[in-house]
């Protein structure tokens, strides 16, 4: 009987290692653990203002039946009155928007302060910015991803809250919601309140390379934020082409309507701003003949209707990008001659 045949084993087949879990990995990993605390309140911020504008959306029918018309005895389909000021469904929901309001109109400033102490000046203060420049990332790569993962959860967040403020709003009531040129409602209802947020991070970055130090890092970025927003502010009427009016039309403006400057036409063309003289003189005849005996032939007024909403916002929140964009490339061109 033959020998039986001895067969080398057949070699192992390596087995392949369980495919990683899809998370960020690199700089974004490491931005997002390092600032995890400011990340939690974040998303804690967000959630709560969710949670309140969703209540303000759902009581919004009963907050327009506290702050409409009433008749005693009811009438015509109006409530009792007596019923209607022991409501305060509409001070809760006024309250509701106008906290939201607020705070997305100030984002900038807590934004610019965190961005200038703990994005940045704390990490070069503490060194631990020059330890991660040696563990094979750049100057440049590493302030490209601090900036870069805060911006994006700034913008997706806020954008989310924009949208979500807008959707409660829905109703038009002016005597609830206010105007939209309010300054809180007008920066908590468009693109602005991004752009806000993102020129307070650039700006706080940039405080924070300059000082290098936490604390003075964050007072000039507030301080310099809230500069920037108070100057805004005041330029904000002038983004746009205003719009003039003339004659009964300038004296019976729409609640929406923003009025910058209104006055009286003397009868050699002269306008006078500031001045509504004949205007409380009683009936039309009376209004013609106080300004025949006054010499003023007209009434005129500045405004900027509702329609100027958007090409304002659009326009303010380019000069706000623009800030961020120059904030950043100072910030980029100051790494780079300090760490060459």
């Amino acid at each position: 009987m033959s020998a039986p045949t001895l067969r080398p084993p057949s070699p192992a087949v390596p087995s392949r290692p369980a495919p990683a879990p899809l998370r960020p990995s690199g700089l974004t990993w490491t931005v997002l653990r390092l600032h995890r605390a400011a990340l939690i309140v974040w998303v804690a911020a967000l959630l709560v203002a969710g949670a309140v504008l969703a209540w303000m959306y759902v009581i919004a029918p009963d907050a327009g039946v506290a702050g409409g018309p009433c008749a005693t005895p009811p009438v015509d389909g109006l409530p009792d009155c007596a019923t209607v000021d022991a409501m305060t469904t509409d001070d809760i929901y006024n309250a509701g928007l106008d906290l939201v309001a607020t705070a997305l109109t100030y984002l900038m400033l807590p934004v610019a302060a965190w961005a200038g102490a703990a994005l940045i000046g704390r990490e070069l203060e503490s060194g631990t910015a020059q330890l991660a420049w040696t563990q094979s990332v750049s100057p440049v790569r590493w302030l490209a991803a601090k900036l870069a993962v805060p911006a994006v959860l700034l913008t997706a967040g806020t954008t989310a809250a924009v949208l979500l403020h807008v959707w409660v709003r829905r109703d038009g009531n002016g005597n609830l919601l206010g105007a939209w040129y309010d300054s809180d409602i007008y920066l908590s209802i468009g693109p602005t309140a991004v752009a806000y947020a993102l020129a307070g991070l650039a700006l706080g970055a940039l405080a924070g390379l300059v000082l290098r130090k936490a604390l003075p890092a964050a007072g000039a970025a507030f301080a310099v934020t809230l500069a920037l927003s108070y100057l805004i502010q005041a330029l904000r009427p002038s983004l746009w082409p205003t719009t003039t009016t003339t004659g009964r039309t300038a004296l019976d403006l729409p609640p929406d309507v923003l009025v910058l400057e209104h006055g009286v036409v003397t009868s050699d063309g002269r306008r006078i701003g500031n001045d509504l003289a004949c205007v409380g003189s009683g009936t039309q005849a009376q209004i013609r003949a106080c300004m025949k005996n006054s010499r003023l032939s007209d009434f005129w007024a500045t405004v900027h209707p509702e329609s100027h909403f958007w090409p304002l916002q659009l326009v303010e929140s380019g000069v706000l990008l623009a800030v961020a964009g120059a904030a950043t490339a100072a910030a980029f061109t100051l790494l780079r001659r300090r760490t060459a």
